[in-house]
C-alpha cells in the first residue's frame, strides 16, 4: 500500500508561483509519481510526471516551460513547482503513484494510488 499526501496549494495572483509537495509513505519503491488536476465540471487531466530515477519526466503542453517537477527519494517527496500561473491553472491538484517502475505514465489508469488533492486557485 502507498499513501500520498499533497500540500502547498492556496490562492495566488496570476503570474505568481506555488510549490506543491507530495509526501509518500508505504511501498513507494520504484514508483513513477504523477500530478493531475481537475477543475469544476471538467475531467481530470495529466499535468506532469517523474520516474523513480528522475530520468524521465513529462508535462502537458500547456504547462511546459512554467511547471517543473522534482523528487527527493530520501524524503519520499515529489515537488511540483508552478510558475507564471494563469487563471486556467485553477483546479484541485492530485498526486498519484504507479506502484511500480513505469515510463510513459500519463493517463489516470496508469496510476494505482492517489492523494486527496490540494486546491490551487489563481486570481486574475
Amino acid at each position: 500500500q502507498v499513501q500520498l499526501v499533497e500540500s502547498g496549494g492556496g490562492l495566488v495572483q496570476a503570474g505568481g508561483s506555488l510549490k506543491l509537495s507530495c509526501a509518500a509513505s508505504g511501498r513507494t519503491f520504484r514508483s513513477t509519481i504523477g500530478w493531475f488536476r481537475q477543475a469544476p465540471g471538467k475531467e481530470r487531466e495529466f499535468v506532469g510526471a517523474i520516474s523513480w530515477s528522475g530520468d524521465w519526466t513529462s508535462f502537458r503542453d500547456s504547462v511546459k516551460g512554467r511547471f517543473t517537477i522534482s523528487r527527493d527519494n530520501a524524503k519520499d517527496t515529489v515537488y511540483l513547482q508552478l510558475n507564471s500561473l494563469k487563471s486556467e491553472d485553477t483546479a484541485v491538484y492530485y498526486c498519484a503513484a504507479t506502484g511500480d517502475y513505469r515510463l510513459g505514465a500519463t493517463r489516470p489508469e496508469h496510476y494505482v494510488y492517489w492523494g486527496q488533492g490540494t486546491q490551487v486557485t489563481v486570481s486574475a
